[in-house]
C-alpha cells in the first residue's frame, strides 16, 4: 500500500541532501510501517488514523524506546512530505509526541570504595605513569574534579609553593583549588619525573597530553580487579 509513497519520499530525501545515515534510518522505519499497514483493514493511506500511527510507534514488533523515537521522527518527515506534495489532506503524524527517554541514575563510589581504589593505585607506583594514574584518582576523589578539567591541566596550573591548582571548567571558567598535603607531595614527586617544566601536566607514554580513553581504560581495569561494579563520576 505504501511502497510507491515510500520510494518517492526516499528519492526526495536524496535530492534534498539528507545524510546517508538518515536515509538508511528512514528506509528501515518506513518498511516497518508498511508491514504494519499490511496487517490493517485500511485500503489506502487516507484511511490510516492517528490511533493507527500511535499503535505502530508504541506496539508493533515490541520496539525499544529508541526505536519508538526513531519511528516518530520518520513518520513526521514522511507525512510532511506527503502533505507538501498534496498526497494527503492532513499531516496527522505532526501531533505524535516523542517518547521520553529516561536516563539512568549513576551509582557513585562510596568512601570505602574510593579508598580501596586509592590504595590499589598507591601500591602500584613503579613508574612515572603509575604515579600519574594515582594523581588522576586523587584529583577525582580529593578535589571532585571532572575528567575534562583534569585532562586540561598544564604544569603551569600547579603552584606547589602556595598549595594551589588552577582548574579550567566548562565555559572557560577558571578556579583556584587548595591542594591537600598528600596531593602536594605526590605532585612534587611526579613533576620531578617530567623532562620539560611546561606543557600538559598529565602525559601519555608518547609524551602527549593524556587522553580520555586511556583514563577510562586504566580505571575500568582497576575496578574490575577490585570487583567494584560502579562508575567513577569522571565526566
Amino acid at each position: 500500500m505504501l511502497q510507491d509513497y515510500i520510494e518517492q519520499f526516499l528519492h526526495y530525501c536524496q535530492v534534498s541532501n539528507f545524510t546517508a545515515k538518515s536515509i538508511e534510518a528512514f528506509t528501515a522505519r518506513l518498511r516497518q510501517f508498511d508491514r504494519y499497514c499490511q496487517t490493517l483493514a485500511a485500503g489506502s493511506i487516507s484511511e490510516l488514523t492517528y490511533q493507527h500511527l500511535l499503535a505502530f510507534v508504541a506496539d508493533f514488533e515490541a520496539p525499544s524506546v529508541h526505536v519508538k523515537k526513531n519511528r516518530v521522527w520518520a513518520l513526521h518527515q514522511f507525512y510532511h512530505f506527503l502533505k507538501l506534495n498534496q498526497l494527503i489532506d492532513e499531516n496527522i503524524a505532526a501531533y505524535i509526541p516523542y517518547p521520553k527517554i529516561w536516563r539512568k541514575v549513576p551509582q557513585y563510589l562510596t568512601a570505602a570504595e574510593f579508598n580501596q581504589l586509592l590504595e590499589h593505585f598507591a601500591s602500584r607506583v613503579n613508574s612515572p605513569h603509575d604515579l600519574r594514574n594515582l594523581i588522576v584518582i586523587m584529583l577525582f576523589g580529593l578535589l571532585g574534579l571532572r575528567l575534562g578539567s583534569v585532562l586540561k591541566l598544564d604544569v603551569a596550573d600547579v603552584d606547589l609553593s602556595a598549595a594551589l591548582i588552577r582548574i579550567r571548567e566548562k565555559g572557560n571558567i577558571r578556579r583556584l583549588f587548595p591542594l591537600p598535603g598528600i596531593l602536594c607531595r605526590t605532585l612534587t614527586r611526579y613533576l620531578q619525573t617530567l623532562e620539560h617544566p611546561r606543557g600538559p601536566l598529565l602525559l601519555s607514554k608518547r609524551g602527549k597530553r593524556l587522553s580520555e580513553r586511556t583514563v577510562q581504560d586504566f580505571l575500568r581495569t582497576a575496578m574490575a580487579e577490585l570487583d567494584i561494579k560502579k562508575h567513577l563520576h569522571a565526566h
